[in-house]
């Protein structure tokens, strides 16, 4: 049996460095619960209940059900965050488990090999020997990560680290702390997935220049900001009406006040449009 102690304190660590980034992920992360169809699970079934999962808090009432949920995340305040966490989807998906995949699985993972990578800086011997044991390759971080199991633990850690932060905040009071992050995230997966000629970005002053237009573009829909989905096709038309291009909208994106949900239909309008 292979002595880990030490790496595992130190991904603990490198935790409590990160905790703030992992507060705010998880705020940019809750961006649009609030806009979305409340359901509760009764006799077995999911069912709606005609409200929006916004207005179910903001009645005071419980977003999550005695037939949904952990049990871990129940005894939660009406309307908080780890009322939302707790609560079902259409599918029936509680939202806890898509925080885990989306969030903190990931974040966690990233911490470890965060970790790893100060190990093998700072400790090159003990981190030589370790690799070893575990029998993997001392420079492939990942690897080494996964075979040595710090992630069960750290998971364990980083959800405490988020509950003890957000657990009573308001859902309404979380999404709005996460909203320019959440903003900016959507916008790296719109131009991570756009297809776009190498150097066929705008240089600086061309988008300074376009950036000014864009935020014309959207006072001239007249809608309450941030830009909700109702108002996309508007500020769609507004945007190429301001003489902006449909490569240079992903671009922009992440400086305009758009809900995330927004985001997502504006791109989905120019590709459907087959301008985008």
């Amino acid at each position: 049996m292979f002595d880990v102690d030490w790496m595992g304190l130190l991904t603990r660590e490198v935790l409590r460095e990160r905790a703030a980034d992992l507060i705010a992920e998880t705020c940019a992360w809750s961006v649009g619960m609030s806009d979305q169809p409340h359901h509760l699970r009764s006799g077995g079934r999911v069912v709606a209940t005609g409200l929006t999962v916004g207005e179910r808090a903001a009645h005071g009432l419980n977003l999550s059900g005695d037939e949904d949920g952990r049990l871990d995340l129940g005894d939660a305040r009406p309307g908080s965050f780890q009322d939302a966490l707790n609560s079902v989807d259409a599918s029936g998906t509680v939202a806890a488990d898509r925080y885990d995949t989306d969030v903190l699985h990931p974040f966690v993972h990233a911490t470890c090999v965060a970790a790893a990578e100060r190990a093998r800086r700072t400790r090159p011997d003990a981190w030589a020997e370790l690799a070893d044991d575990v029998g993997e390759d001392a420079g492939d971080l990942a690897d080494v990560v996964r075979a040595g199991g710090w992630e069960g633990p750290l998971r364990i850690d980083a959800e405490h680290l988020v509950l003890a932060a957000l657990r009573d905040v308001p859902l309404i009071e979380v999404e709005a702390e996460g909203l320019p992050l959440s903003l900016v995230r959507a916008a790296e997966a719109v131009a991570q997935q756009a297809v776009a000629p190498a150097g066929s970005g705008p240089a600086d002053d061309d988008l300074a220049g376009s950036l000014f237009l864009a935020r014309a573009a959207v006072t001239a829909t007249g809608a309450p900001l941030p830009v909700a989905p109702e108002a996309t096709e508007d500020l769609v038309e507004q945007l190429l009406a301001h003489g902006l291009e449909p490569d240079e909208v992903a671009e922009l994106l992440p400086h305009l006040p758009l809900q995330t949900a927004t985001v997502h239909e504006v791109v989905a309008i120019l590709r459907a449009s087959g301008i985008g």
